[in-house]
C-alpha cells in the first residue's frame, strides 16, 4: 500500500517588501523550498502573510512575485493541493490565484481532518483578545464598503502608501516577550477551544503571524505550532501522520 505524501505548512513570508534588500533573494528561496517538496508533498499550506502586500482590481493585478507564482502553479500542476490562508498583510487576496492557479483561498480559521488527525489551522491575527486598535484597523481592512472605496484610488496612490504603512509598522513593531505556553494568546485560544469542544479535540493547532518558531505539547497533549517566518528562521512544517516537525530550509539567506 502507497504511504500518504506529508503535508507541508509555511507562513510569513512577506514576500515584495521595500524595507530591507532582501525580498527578491528571498522570493528565490521560496521559489527552490517549493521546487524541493514538488515530488514529495501531498499539499501545502500556506498560513497567511505570505506577500506583504496586496490588492487585487477587478482586471489588474500588482506587479511583481512572477517567480513565486510560477513556483505555486508548477506544484498545482503535479496535483498538490495548495491552501492559502488569508493574513493580516495579505488580507485583499481575493480570486486571482483561485482562479489562474488553482488555490483554494481560506479566510478565517479551518478546522480539518489531514493523515487521521484532527487540525485547527488559522494564521493567527483574529485569535484570542485582540488590542482595541488592531480590531478597528482590522474591521475597516475587511469592511466591503471600504474595500470598494479603497479600490476607487488609483494603484499609484494606494501601492506606496500601503508599503509605506507595512514599513512603519514593521520598524515600529514591539518586540514580543519570551513564549509563555500558559500565558500566550494562542497557547491560552487553544486551551479554550479544547474546553469547549471536548467531545472533538484538536490535535494540532497551527498559526503563523508571530513571527517565531513554536512546537510545543498543550497540558491535554495537543500540539501547538506556530511556524516561524520567512524574514529570519526560514523555516516550515511537515507532517506525516504522526509526527509534526518545525524544520529550518536554511539558517540565513545565502
Amino acid at each position: 500500500m502507497e504511504q500518504p505524501k506529508p503535508i507541508y505548512f509555511i507562513s510569513d513570508l512577506h514576500l515584495g517588501t521595500t524595507y530591507d534588500s532582501s525580498s527578491r533573494r528571498r522570493e528565490q528561496l521560496v521559489v527552490e523550498f517549493l521546487d524541493s517538496i514538488a515530488d514529495k508533498a501531498g499539499a501545502l499550506y500556506m498560513v497567511g502573510d505570505i506577500l506583504d502586500y496586496w490588492y487585487e482590481y477587478r482586471t489588474v493585478v500588482p506587479r511583481g512575485y512572477v517567480r513565486f507564482f510560477g513556483a505555486l502553479a508548477r506544484l498545482a500542476d503535479r496535483g498538490v493541493k495548495i491552501t492559502w490562508f488569508i493574513g493580516n498583510h495579505d488580507i485583499w487576496l481575493f480570486d486571482y490565484v483561485r482562479d489562474e492557479i488553482g488555490v483554494e483561498i481560506v479566510d478565517g480559521m479551518l478546522v480539518t481532518n489531514l493523515l487521521g488527525r484532527r487540525f485547527l489551522i488559522s494564521h493567527g491575527d483574529g485569535v484570542g483578545q485582540l488590542p482595541f486598535g488592531f480590531r478597528c484597523i482590522r474591521s475597516i481592512f475587511r469592511n466591503r464598503v471600504c474595500q470598494k472605496l479603497y479600490a476607487s484610488i488609483h494603484p499609484r496612490w494606494t501601492i506606496p502608501f500601503a508599503h509605506r504603512w507595512s514599513s512603519h509598522s514593521r520598524c515600529n513593531e514591539k518586540p514580543l516577550p519570551p513564549f509563555d505556553i500558559a500565558t500566550d494568546s494562542l497557547a491560552v485560544f487553544a486551551q479554550e477551544w479544547q474546553t469547549a469542544h471536548s467531545d472533538a479535540p484538536v490535535d494540532f493547532f497551527v498559526f503563523g503571524h508571530k513571527h517565531i518558531m513554536v512546537n510545543e505539547t498543550l497540558p491535554d497533549g495537543a500540539k501547538l505550532v506556530i511556524l516561524g517566518d520567512w524574514l529570519r528562521y526560514f523555516s516550515y512544517g511537515v507532517f506525516d501522520g504522526k509526527n509534526f516537525l518545525l524544520e529550518r530550509f536554511c539558517s540565513k539567506l545565502p
